[in-house]
């Protein structure tokens, strides 16, 4: 292959895979990467996890150094270094040294954006006071739990109750501090239906979470460069330590003063190569497009496992291959407590929005056979398209086997399946890891009684 110059301006999840398949496909290649954060190949969904304790090291989430990375994938990295503005014409990047304050510039042949997301500002609330986090990046728990061993942290705010926001909240809980979640939206987890919502908010209130919903007009009361109080209806209330995680959006900054294109979700456009509208320059993760399965349409669907598989179509293509991506169909998951809560495939309000004729069929069941002590209930809805019979969505809520229907309804969808095929799979049963009638088979003939 033609020896190339590759530069990767990310060094998170798409960054490295893109980088490292980039010098995998092609080994003559001179592959550089450059991160502005102090961390590479990090793993940000674990940081809860972090935070809580359960996972008792930071370093157990950053699979790489600058020099380990290059002496294993052989790509030169440079954390702390922000590339600040690309000459397409030129085909150079800008880079400042964050320690030194050095400007170089770097040639490239083929260009990867692997930028990501960044925070959602909020009017009236900023990290700048001293007590308000975000909890996006290992440098982000470093200086909460800095913060909390340096302070006496008993009550915490967390501003969102979506992903992070909840997830932030057990962990909090954990840590023996009294949890408080607030949202613009009236019950959690804004995207989900309103079943899952109401599931949601009965598991905080079982475990003394505080969730206050449908709050627009809050005001936010600083002294001494910390926000200590909040106002809420003509409540005013104390907190000691504030989370924001009312979500990302993606990092086009760079993207944006380059003139690249954006796509219809407001992510960049990029085609199944994983190229910008500059074909030298690629893109791939959660700065980026995806198209969905169901709705054969761009979408944004900012999950760590679609950024690796399109971070690796886009280091194979800038490395002289010809790799296409694939339709994504969502399967997300997250930890609530006692409870997963599983979503694949398309919401109904995404069905409702893109317009689909679709039916609903829900049921509860068991993980496991009633009379095991550890059984635990799962609710689970379906929808199904009426013309096609085939699965446009699922959502699950309760034991953590949930995320194993998951991972069936996905592979349902992908082959177009009739949903009545539900109740003609033979599931495992015995006791201790199954229930005797699976809740999936309970749906399916629910499906069949409609069809």
């Amino acid at each position: 292959m033609e020896k190339k110059k590759i530069v990767v301006v990310g060094g998170n999840a798409a960054g490295p895979a893109a980088a490292a398949k980039a010098k995998r496909v092609n080994p003559d290649a001179e592959v550089t990467m450059f991160e502005a954060g102090s961390f590479i190949s990090t793993g940000s969904c674990e940081l809860p996890y972090v935070l809580s304790g359960h996972i008792d090291n930071y370093k157990n989430i950053v699979f790489f150094t600058d020099a380990s990375f290059f002496k294993i994938k052989g790509v030169k990295v440079y954390s702390r270094h922000f590339v600040e503005d690309i000459d397409r014409r030129g085909k150079n990047v800008i880079v400042r040294n964050l320690e030194t304050d050095e400007i170089k510039s770097f040639d490239y042949d083929s260009l990867i954006l692997t930028t990501g997301t960044k925070k959602v500002d909020i009017p009236g609330i900023s990290t700048l006071h001293e007590n308000v986090f975000n909890l996006k990046t290992v440098g982000d728990y470093l200086q909460i739990k800095e913060y909390i061993e340096k302070n006496a942290v008993q009550s915490v705010l967390i501003v969102g109750a979506s992903f992070i926001g909840l997830e932030a909240a057990e962990s909090f809980l954990e840590l023996k501090k009294k949890a408080t979640l607030i949202d613009i939206a009236d019950l959690p987890m804004p995207a989900a239906d309103e079943e899952i919502q109401t599931l949601i908010a009965e598991t905080l209130d079982k475990n003394n979470i505080e969730f206050i919903g449908g709050k627009r007009d809050v005001e936010y009361i600083s002294e001494d460069n910390r926000i200590t109080k909040v106002k809420i209806d003509g409540r005013v209330l104390q907190f000691d330590l504030i989370l924001v995680s009312v979500g990302f959006k993606p990092n086009l900054d760079l993207a944006e003063k380059i003139g690249l294109e954006k796509g219809i979700t407001g992510s960049l456009k990029v085609n199944k190569k994983q190229q910008t509208s500059d074909p030298n320059i690629f893109a791939a993760g959660d700065n980026s497009e995806v198209v969905n399965f169901i709705t054969n349409r761009p979408d944004y669907i900012p999950l760590a496992p679609f950024a690796q598989k399109n971070g690796h179509i886009a280091g194979a293509n800038a490395a002289g291959a010809n790799e296409f991506s694939v339709p994504a169909v969502k399967n997300a998951a997250v930890k609530i407590l006692d409870n997963a809560l599983v979503t694949v495939g398309l919401s109904e309000k995404e069905a409702k929005k893109n317009n689909f004729n679709y039916f609903t069929v829900s049921k509860i069941g068991f993980s496991l056979i009633k009379v095991m002590p550890e059984s635990q209930k799962i609710f689970g809805k379906i929808i199904v398209e009426k013309e096609t019979k085939r699965i446009l969505g699922a959502s699950f809520y309760g034991a953590k086997e949930a995320a194993g229907y998951g991972d069936l309804i996905a592979s349902l969808i992908i082959q177009k399946s009739d949903a009545r095929i539900l109740s003609k799979i033979s599931y495992n049963y015995t006791p201790p890891i199954s229930p005797f009638i699976n809740l999936l088979s309970m749906l399916g003939r629910k499906i069949e009684e409609i069809l």
